[in-house]
């Protein structure tokens, strides 16, 4: 069982420890999302040290597509496949039930699918992404769930997320049946519950109580950030973090901006993922403390100075806007590369600023005064 400390706490927001078999994680932390076990952008293992990655998510569908869970368990498993030696969350399979709405059948027993590279049949329930989360050996699995639309209808919604309370119990047992197998690369394996609900805050309440009881290695909260507002995001994260053990580790998926963060840390979560650092800078749209900037814009053809001057990452240390901009334009990799590492810096170095403010009693201060900057340039540049 893993270890979460909390340290301090200001109002619901906490920071913590988490200590896993791949080193210890500092919370609130956000996770660089590596698909395919790689971060889409040319980032290598290396630029993942050198920019302060603590976590690295990768997918189970995906990995189970191509090149095959079989043959990464058979490799020595995902940490020695990528060889990255910290912490890797892999998510169940679960959100691609959501997004490839078109290509799969919800039953009981799991979901059918069709593959969305050729369209060869695949059945994943609780059991099959618990099997192909242990052939990867990640650090943290996540538990098999479905991710309703934020616009079902409430009947669906409750049904949905009774089934996807029945599947966490499956996903338990099979979890610590693989854990005790003599093949088993990671023994010690953690698992996460999903609390699912859509914007019913009654459901999510209900479903949190129920999955609470199960006494996992931490929690998530699932199916946000998928055509809600804002507002309702905030307003379902204050309404069900208080249901979740609070000695556990909380984790919204796939939020957010650096807003959201911000945000969503005042509520008292943990845990962070999303792709929007690497798909923005893939587009030339880079984070600064001053806003947004789109480097393709004209205004950059001349422009020696550093995306940011204040930043320590590899990009800013060493390029300027102009070339960047020269870079993306001629479609070299390059550019993107360069925009994916600052935007990634921006976010884990945002992540350590929150600690820092956590650690020393002014998180309020802090949040106040980043969004603030970052307001200043609300149009991108």
């Amino acid at each position: 069982m893993a270890k979460y400390r909390i340290l301090t706490q200001e109002g619901r927001a906490k920071r913590g420890q988490f200590e896993t078999v791949h080193g210890t994680i500092e919370t609130p932390v956000f996770m660089n999302v590596g698909t395919a076990a790689a971060i889409k952008g040319a980032v290598s293992t290396e630029d993942l040290e050198q920019i302060k990655t603590q976590v690295e998510l990768s997918n189970t569908y995906h990995l189970h597509v191509r090149p095959g869970d079989t043959l990464i368990h058979e490799l020595g498993g995902l940490h020695k496949f990528m060889s990255w030696d910290r912490p890797i969350l892999t998510d169940s399979g679960g959100f691609q039930v959501f997004s490839l709405a078109g290509l799969r059948k919800i039953k009981e027993e799991g979901v059918y699918f069709n593959c969305h590279i050729d369209g060869h049949k695949i059945f994943m329930g609780p059991e099959e992404s618990m099997q192909i989360q242990s052939h990867l050996a990640s650090t943290i699995a996540m538990a098999f769930d479905e991710c309703p639309s934020s616009t079902a209808d409430r009947t669906y919604v409750k049904n949905s997320a009774d089934r996807t309370a029945r599947w966490l119990l499956r996903c338990k047992e099979e979890m610590q049946r693989l854990n005790g197998l003599e093949e088993t690369i990671n023994k010690e394996q953690l698992l996460f519950g999903i609390n699912q609900g859509a914007v019913y805050e009654d459901i999510r309440i209900d479903h949190a109580k129920k999955i609470s009881e199960m006494d996992l290695d931490g929690y998530a909260v699932g199916g946000l950030a998928v055509g809600e507002t804002h507002e309702e995001m905030y307003r379902v994260l204050e309404s069900v973090v208080p249901h979740l053990p609070k000695e556990k580790p909380t984790y919204l998926m796939g939020v957010g901006t650096p807003a959201n963060i911000l945000e969503a840390v005042e509520r008292g979560v943990d845990f962070f993922d999303c792709v929007y650092p690497s798909r923005n800078g893939r587009h030339g749209h880079v984070y600064t403390n001053q806003g947004k900037l789109n480097l393709f814009n004209q205004k950059y053809q001349k422009d020696m100075r550093p995306i940011e001057e204040s930043c320590n990452c590899p990009t800013c240390r060493r390029y300027s806007r102009a070339y960047i901009r020269h870079l993306l334009k001629a479609k070299e990799m390059l550019g993107m590369r360069l925009c994916v590492l600052h935007n990634l810096y921006f976010y884990n170095t945002m992540m350590e600023e929150i600690r820092d403010a956590l650690d020393q009693g002014r998180f309020a201060s802090y949040k106040e005064e980043k969004l603030y900057g970052m307001g200043q340039n609300k149009k991108e540049n």
